[in-house]
C-alpha cells in the first residue's frame, strides 16, 4: 500500500511540474549555436528522434543527470540524437565550466537570449522526447533515470 501511495504521489508531481508543457503538439523550432560555434536548427533534424534536455549551469539536479544523458547517447547510437540547452546562465564560460567539470559528451546549445521560450521551461532539468517526425512525446521535469529515458524513448 505504501509503495502505491508513493507512486501516486511522484505522478501527481510530475503531472503538476510538466502542466504547461505543450506534449502532442510539434515541437517548435529554433536554431541556437553549439558551444563548438556551429548553428543547430532543430527541423533540421526530422527523420531522428530527439532528447531536448533544457537544463542551467547552477542547478544540482542538472549536474546528477548529466551522466545519465551521457550514457542515453551511448546507448541509442545513432536512433536518436541528445541535445542539451543551455538556459538561465550568467555567462558562456559558466556553460563550458559546466561541460568540462561533468565531461559532457553530447551537443550543448547556448540559450541565453530565450530563442526556446514556446517550451515553457520554468524549472531544471526539463527533457522531451521529440518523435522523428518532429512531435513532443513525452516531457519530464526533474532528475529522470536512465530507464525512464530509455523507455519515453521507446527502447
Amino acid at each position: 500500500m505504501d509503495l502505491l501511495l508513493l507512486v501516486l504521489v511522484l505522478t501527481a508531481v510530475n503531472a503538476w511540474q510538466t502542466r504547461r508543457l505543450p506534449v502532442g503538439a510539434p515541437a517548435p523550432d529554433f536554431t541556437l549555436r553549439g558551444l563548438d560555434g556551429q548553428p543547430v536548427r532543430l527541423s533540421a533534424l526530422r527523420g531522428q528522434r530527439v532528447v531536448l534536455a533544457f537544463w542551467a549551469p547552477w542547478c544540482g539536479v542538472c549536474k546528477a543527470e548529466s551522466s545519465t544523458l551521457s550514457w542515453l547517447q551511448r546507448l541509442v547510437g545513432g536512433s536518436a540524437r541528445v541535445l542539451s540547452v543551455a538556459v538561465a546562465y550568467e555567462n558562456e564560460s559558466d556553460v563550458r565550466r559546466f561541460v568540462r567539470e561533468h565531461a559532457v559528451d553530447y551537443p550543448v546549445l547556448l540559450d541565453g537570449d530565450g530563442k526556446t521560450r514556446a517550451y515553457a521551461v520554468h524549472q531544471f532539468p526539463t527533457t522531451f522526447f521529440v518523435s522523428a517526425e518532429g512531435r513532443i512525446e513525452h516531457a519530464v521535469t526533474g532528475y529522470t533515470p536512465l530507464p525512464g529515458m530509455l523507455w519515453r524513448l521507446g527502447w
